[in-house]
């Protein structure tokens, strides 16, 4: 294997561990919507349970629908990225290098999230944007490794169809 496959590859559990060691750190060291300003007006670290789907979709939805339908898409949506990842490794000629590196960041994303998602059935979040009063919703690192490598996606379309 390359060493950019291998690098790849890596990618992928150590934005799984980022991303564990991060959220185990907030529940144990920040309390339940407590805030820390890091940017005041900009930036604040929180600790917030989200039991839904992004943007908190189907929070309250009752637990075996929210488990059923959050960890079953979910699961399809890793296996599918997983077998993307896979083939782009197999046949790097399909993908360019974006495109490998968003898939890696997506599945690395997908699998820290998936994880919560199964064995605690929410997900912490912890970073909160804001400016006055707007405030995006708070999200972790899988978050952004699944919204870096899908505009990185985007772009590799973009670029593939400029070219075409």
């Amino acid at each position: 294997m390359t060493k950019s496959k291998l690098a790849l590859v890596g990618l992928i559990p150590g934005i799984f561990a980022l991303d564990w060691i991060s959220k185990r750190w907030i529940e144990r060291h920040v309390s339940f919507w407590d805030t820390h300003a890091v940017i005041p007006g900009l930036l604040s670290i929180v600790h917030a349970q989200n039991r839904g789907a992004a943007f908190s979709i189907l929070a309250d939805a009752p637990d075996v629908v929210r488990g059923v339908v959050l960890i079953g898409l979910s699961g399809v949506v890793t296996l599918v990225v997983a077998w993307m990842f896979r083939g782009a490794l197999v046949k790097p000629e399909t993908h360019s290098a974006a495109g490998r590196l968003a898939l890696a960041l997506v599945l690395g994303g997908a699998l820290g999230n998936l994880y919560d998602r199964i064995l605690r059935g929410s997900v912490t979040d912890f970073v909160l944007f804001y400016w006055r009063d707007w405030q995006f919703p708070a999200f972790n690192v899988a978050d952004s490794a699944i919204s870096v490598g899908a505009v990185l996606l985007l772009i590799d379309l973009w670029r593939q169809k400029e070219t075409a």
